[in-house]
C-alpha cells in the first residue's frame, strides 16, 4: 500500500474498535502516526496491538471524550510533542434507544455531550494547532439518523444532525487557514454492537438489512476507506460535505411494494 501519509500525525477518538479502529489501522498502513483514545483499557491495548501488527506506529490513551479538559489537554500534548497535528477523526459516540416520552434529560444530554459537544471541543483544539501548522483535515463521523428520522432515537438523531451542520460551519471557518472539515454519514455498519443485536433479534436485523438498497450493512473497513479518503490529499479540494456511506439508504424514497 502506498504510504502517502508518512510523517503525518492523526488522532482518532473512539478508536479501540469498529469504525475508529478500522480507520486507525488504515491510517497507520499509509504511514501516519496515530493516537487512539477510548474508555476501555483492555480494548485499547488490543487495538494498539492490531495497529502495530500491520506495521503501524500507534499510541493508545484511556480517555472519556466527555472529559473536555482531558480531551483538550491530550490534543495539545500531541501537537506539542510531535510539532504538528494533521488529521482528526471525531468518531466516539453515544446512543440511547427510547421513545421521547420515556427518554430522560440525562440520556438526551449524554448523547449530545459525546456526539456533538466533544466533537466541538476536539475540533476547536485541533484547529488552533492546524492553523499554526499550515492546515490539516478533520472528519466527523455522523449517521444517516442525522439526516433521516428514526423513531425512538431522538437524542442520537438530533445530536448527529447537529454534528453534520457543525462540520459545515467549521469547514467555512477553516478554509482560509487550509483546514478541511467534512463528515461521513454511515448507515448500518457491522460493528460488535450490531452483531450482538442480530443475535438477539435476528428477524429485525434481517428486515433492517433488507431495507437497504444494497441489501446489506457496511463493514468498518468500507467506512474507514471513505474517512481516510477525506483526510488525505486525494480530497484536497473537498470540504464542507456530508458523505453518505450507507448502501444507498439516504438516497432512497421508500415506496411500499
Amino acid at each position: 500500500m502506498h504510504r502517502d501519509l508518512e510523517g503525518r500525525v492523526a488522532i482518532v477518538t473512539g478508536g479501540s474498535d469498529g469504525i475508529g479502529l478500522a480507520t486507525a489501522v488504515l491510517l497507520a498502513r499509509r504511514g501516519a502516526r496515530v493516537t487512539i483514545c477510548g474508555r476501555r483499557r483492555e480494548r485499547l491495548k488490543l487495538a494498539k496491538a492490531a495497529i502495530e501488527a500491520e506495521g503501524g506506529v500507534a499510541e493508545a490513551m484511556r480517555l472519556d471524550v466527555s472529559d473536555f479538559d482531558g480531551l483538550t489537554a491530550m490534543i495539545a500534548d500531541i501537537g506539542r510533542r510531535h510539532g504538528r497535528l494533521d488529521m482528526l477523526v471525531n468518531n466516539a459516540m453515544s446512543t440511547h434507544y427510547a421513545p421521547i416520552e420515556r427518554l430522560t434529560v440525562d440520556q438526551w444530554r449524554k448523547d449530545f455531550t459525546v456526539n456533538a459537544d466533544a466533537a466541538f471541543v476536539a475540533t476547536r483544539a485541533t484547529m488552533r494547532i492546524m492553523a499554526q501548522g499550515g492546515g490539516g483535515s478533520i472528519v466527523n463521523v455522523a449517521s444517516t439518523c442525522g439526516i433521516r428520522a428514526a423513531a425512538n432515537m431522538a437524542s442520537y438523531s438530533a445530536s448527529k444532525a447537529a454534528l453534520i451542520h457543525f462540520s459545515a460551519v467549521a469547514a467555512m471557518e477553516g478554509a482560509p487557514q487550509g483546514i478541511r472539515v467534512n463528515a461521513v454519514v454511515p448507515g448500518q455498519v457491522q460493528t460488535a454492537g450490531t452483531e450482538e443485536f442480530a443475535v438477539r433479534a435476528p428477524q429485525i436485523a434481517a428486515r433492517t438489512a433488507e431495507a437497504i438498497p444494497m441489501k446489506r450493512g457496511g463493514s468498518p473497513e468500507e467506512l474507514a476507506r471513505a474517512i481516510v479518503f477525506l483526510l488525505s490529499d486525494e480530497a484536497s479540494y473537498v470540504t464542507g460535505v456530508a458523505l453518505p456511506v450507507d448502501g444507498g439508504k439516504a438516497a432512497q424514497l421508500y415506496m411500499p411494494s
